[in-house]
């Protein structure tokens, strides 16, 4: 059973990282999920406060995710449409061929949905580009936390349990 909690810690660990990127993935607060896992084994025992701690930031880290690009969007003039499209490019860079498709992408559908919402293209760019910095600077937050807690994870099982290695 230990071994099971600690690989399914390491796979939530994972999809937690992915989830970063991905929109149909909390990233942080799957990453918690990993963190009880662990929690969970009989060699490591986490402390409640360190675990309602990190449970709190990967809760704000999952509201700020909803925030930060409307924000983003709104001071740079954007619309409904534009933060639409960025999902939208999101999901189609990360699955075609090229290589900065994850960067590209979700700046071309902001794009995209604001010239659908407004037909001005300099007003669709400004507007794009805020989309698109609200987008990168709320992946970023979610990245770094979720290999923060990752690296609790590494951290707490090596510490703890040596004897599965």
């Amino acid at each position: 059973m230990e071994i099971f909690l600690v690989i399914l810690g390491i796979i939530l660990m994972i999809l937690g990282i992915l989830g970063s990127f991905l929109p149909i993935i909390p990233g942080p607060l799957t990453s918690w999920v990993g963190l009880l896992a662990l929690h969970f084994t009989k060699g490591v025992q986490l402390s409640n406060t360190f675990l309602v701690i990190t449970l709190l930031v990967a809760i704000f880290i999952y509201i700020l995710d909803y925030i930060i690009p409307a924000v983003g969007t709104k001071r740079f003039g954007g619309s409904k449409e534009g933060m639409i499209g960025t999902t939208l490019g999101l999901v189609v860079g990360l699955l075609t061929p090229i290589p900065f498709g994850i960067i590209i992408g979700p700046f071309l559908g902001a794009l995209v949905g604001e010239m659908v919402h407004r037909n001005d293209i300099n007003k669709a760019m400004k507007a794009a580009f805020g989309s698109f910095l609200g987008f990168v600077a709320s992946t970023f937050l979610k990245f770094i936390t979720a290999i923060i807690f990752f690296g609790f994870f590494i951290d707490k099982l090596l510490k703890h349990n040596t004897s599965w290695f």
